[in-house]
């Protein structure tokens, strides 16, 4: 119901109310019975278990899960030898665990708006001001707010002395809002019903009281509470990428099983051969260690991110920085430096200073900007020189602050405050009507300074003024902001302004940070369009004005709907249902607690140039991303290359489950990880940002995967057939065709590092790449020539030539790789 485009009669009558007594007990518990608590409800938890269980319904895991109980069933009936489906198993497990940790924090908006309440209010019961527990305030009671107090719930101003709220939380407008009893427009905007106080904001000045209208989920917070409970985080870019490809290749190895079966059917293959078969075939084309891996690389990227003054809550956060097109930024202490600072004058800047500090106290935002200039400026005041005799104080209704001053020549009589009242108490003020409409128009806040000077007391000190001069006031950009967004328009990426502000402030700024393209729009304009009108709207403006908690969600909703990666920026509670339902929120390190736990980044400098900071750090550890899951599937590719071609020529089978996971594990993880530490391109914010609907094998990367994996797989199955002919050995064989295997992959990862030629990607840029493939070359070295670890990884000691014609083989991936990269690089 609309209670502020009431009078505070209507209101206490549709309460029935008696203002001098307020509620009897019994009916305050009987409203409490009937509506229930004044609190917020809680999001009802899935339980950790249900959350273990969902990670385990991905088809790579249920592929792997398969052909544990297969192998646990084969060795249960051959060599009781368990050490492979264990293995599996621990894999499972592992993954899953580090897919729990991955997902979503639990969350905790919802307690965070808890926090924000006082556990007591004053209220008027039985005729008796009570001090109750919030918790027990019903609709109808008279409550009495002050200073420093909480607003309890939302409720219809009854009286008002000299009151102020910050609700910079729900609207984002860093100025207090006076409160007193009028009627204000049904559709006003929540900043504008000075009329109202709202739950959970707080009372910034003077006191007052009001009729409570609404309590728990029904007040305005709750109302934000309600879209945090129902929105849900999206899934990011590259949790969609990944999970596709998880299932293309569930799919592949199914499909590759169903192929083998039926060859082995037709050559009468024995079952119980098929069945391992099969399992060497599903362990080989699933790369085990990808999540545990892409984890590791996002944990990478956190630090790199920190070191830029930003915190990370959510891992898969990092990657999808990279890929927003779209930066929805907040106006106020985002964009602004939240602090008032006086930036123009009109008249002697000096003296309009003095006087300003003559008459003011230093006591609210807009005093404090004009001492502050007055310092910066070096302008001092022998206040003893002009004592204060009287003062008329300033009032919401008045708009002016006036002192009286007793000095040598008389009686010096200082007034500021609004032009449009000053100016009808002045003798002069057509000079400066001009010169208030265009600072007006600047977005400026406009203070009018005007003296009178008397030989007596004034008895009406307010009248026969003269105006000496004009302070323009503002919220000015931050120095950084400037470049920040030069550098997003040229990394492709489109800065919007969001605010709950006015709309000439908003294009003020916006003007002169370089956001604005020519066309704002605020939430009531939106709302009054036809539906094909407002998606055009929303998709064209730089700047949406006046918005709602309820309209930013929606603005970032229809932004998601045309194809576009939104990260959203803000600080306030009124951020927070769009921070949640963006691709990627960043809160301000200095916004409420609720704000911070929807959000996915925490800025602790509550700057927009380190969010541009961030996506370079975003961008850079997406391409990193990308060249592990080449490597990983271009080597996983020749595993199942192996095995397959293989059966289908009748050899034996090359490699044992047991060694291709050692490989995917050991072999391949540590060289992966380490191209998770490439240094960021200097290019990579010069390129357009990744379409939400590209995949990861875009641009011909699957070609180039499938290529590599061939020749990886041929090398491979080279080596098995030179052990099998020169040496007449299967185990011999299988040893030589496993410690290709891994080496071929170990130097390939060195061809990962750029798309230009080995000699020219700067080998030594990367330490760690250096050092994992020297740690992964003496582990695989090790498991075949240590005793102990034979009977582990079915290998057994090969000679000086073998080992010579595993080393040869194993570097051929570095020539034919430059080779490829040449040819794609001509056909592009």
């Amino acid at each position: 119901m609309s209670y502020h485009s009431q009078s505070i009669k209507e209101v206490i009558k549709l309460h029935g109310i008696d203002i001098r007594k307020g509620h009897d007990t019994k009916t305050a518990e009987e409203l409490l019975l009937k509506n229930g608590k004044n609190t917020l409800k809680r999001e009802k938890k899935v339980s950790l278990f249900k959350r273990f269980l969902s990670q385990l319904a991905d088809k790579m895991i249920i592929i792997l899960m398969i052909s544990a109980a297969i192998s646990a069933v084969m060795a249960y009936f051959t060599d009781k030898n368990f050490a492979e489906p264990l293995v599996i198993i621990a894999i499972v497990i592992l993954n899953a665990t580090i897919g729990l940790i991955q997902e979503s924090k639990a969350e905790k908006a919802i307690e965070a708006l808890l926090k924000l309440t006082t556990p007591f209010t004053t209220v008027l019961r039985d005729g008796e001001k009570k001090k109750i527990s919030i918790e027990d305030v019903v609709v109808g009671d008279v409550v009495f707010i002050e200073k420093g107090n909480f607003v309890p719930a939302d409720a219809r101003v009854i009286t008002s002395h000299e009151m102020i709220t910050d609700e910079s939380a729900l609207t984002g407008e860093s100025l207090g809002v006076t409160k007193y009893d009028c009627i204000v427009d049904e559709k006003a905007h929540i900043g504008d019903r000075h009329n109202m106080v709202y739950a959970n904001t707080i009372v910034s000045g003077g006191y007052g009281s009001a009729v409570v209208v609404a309590t728990g989920m029904d007040t305005y917070m709750g109302s934000i509470a309600s879209l945090l409970n129902e929105s849900e985080s999206p899934q990011t870019p590259l949790q969609r990428r990944l999970a596709k490809t998880g299932s293309m290749l569930g799919n592949l190895a199914l499909a590759i099983c169903t192929i083998i079966f039926i060859t082995g059917i037709l050559k009468q293959i024995p079952i119980g051969e098929m069945f391992i078969t099969s399992v060497s075939l599903a362990v080989a084309a699933i790369p085990e260690g990808l999540p545990a891996i892409v984890t590791v690389m996002l944990s990478i990227g956190v630090q790199r991110i920190a070191k830029s003054r930003a915190i990370v809550r959510k891992l898969p956060a990092v990657e999808t920085l990279g890929c927003s097109n779209v930066i929805c930024s907040d106006k106020t202490g985002t964009l602004t430096q939240n602090k008032m600072t006086a930036v123009e004058f009109f008249g002697n800047r000096d003296d309009i200073l003095r006087y300003c500090v003559l008459c003011g106290n230093n006591s609210n935002p807009t005093e404090t900007a004009l001492f502050d200039a007055a310092t910066r400026f070096s302008i001092s005041v022998d206040e003893t020189k002009y004592p204060r005799i009287k003062e008329i104080q300033f009032t919401s209704k008045r708009k002016l602050m006036t002192t009286v001053h007793k000095t040598a020549k008389g009686y010096l009589t200082i007034t500021k405050g609004a032009p449009d009242v000053l100016f009808g108490l002045s003798v002069n003020s057509r000079e400066f009507v001009d010169a208030e409409s265009e600072m007006t128009e600047k977005a400026l806040r406009v203070i009018g300074v005007a003296i009178k000077l008397t030989d007596e007391m004034p008895s009406n000190p307010e009248q026969g003024l003269t105006v000496i001069g004009l302070a323009g006031l503002l919220d000015p950009p931050r120095e950084e902001v400037y470049e920040a967004v030069a550098l997003c328009k040229q990394a492709g990426i489109t800065p919007v302004m969001i605010t709950g502000d006015h709309i000439n402030t908003a294009i003020a700024i916006a003007k002169a940070v370089g956001i604005y393209n020519g066309f704002a729009v605020t939430e009531k304009e939106l709302t009054a369009m036809p539906e094909n009108e407002r998606r055009k709207a929303i998709k064209n403006a730089s700047v949406f004005a006046r918005t709602t908690p309820e309209y930013k969600v929606k603005i970032v909703n229809e932004l998601q709907r045309q194809g576009l990666v939104v990260a959203m920026t803000g600080d306030g509670v009124n951020d927070a249902p769009a921070l949640k339902q963006a691709d990627i929120g960043c809160a301000m390190g200095s916004g409420t607690d609720v704000a911070k736990e929807a959000a996915d980044l925490v800025l602790t400098d509550d700057n927009f140039a380190t969010i541009v900071g961030a996506v370079r750090c975003g961008r850079g550890i997406y391409e990193n991303i990308k060249k592990a899951v080449h490597f990983l599937l271009s080597c996983n590719f020749g595993e199942i290359f192996v095995i397959f071609v293989a059966i289908l020529a009748g050899l034996p089978t090359p490699l044992t489950a047991i060694q291709l996971l050692w490989i995917n594990l050991v072999t391949d993880s540590l060289p992966a990880i380490a191209l998770g530490l490439e240094p960021v391109s200097p290019e990579v914010m010069k390129q357009k940002p990744i379409p939400k609907t590209m995949g990861l094998f875009s641009g011909g990367l699957f070609g180039r995967i499938v290529i590599e994996g061939m020749l990886i797989g041929a090398i491979t199955l080279t080596s098995f057939i030179l052990g099998l002919t020169l040496y007449d050995d299967l185990d011999s064989a299988r040893t030589m065709a496993f410690a290709v295997l891994g080496l071929s992959q170990l130097f390939h990862s060195f061809n990962m590092k750029s798309e230009k030629p080995l000699i020219k990607s700067g080998v030594f840029k990367n330490p760690w790449l250096i050092l994992a493939f020297i740690a992964c070359v003496a582990l695989q070295v090790a498991v075949i020539v240590l005793p102990h670890a034979n009977a582990i990884a079915s290998t057994v000691h090969i000679n000086i030539s073998q080992w010579m014609v595993v080393v040869l083989i194993s570097i051929v991936p570095i020539p034919f790789s430059d080779l490829l990269k040449t040819i794609f690089h001509k056909s592009r």
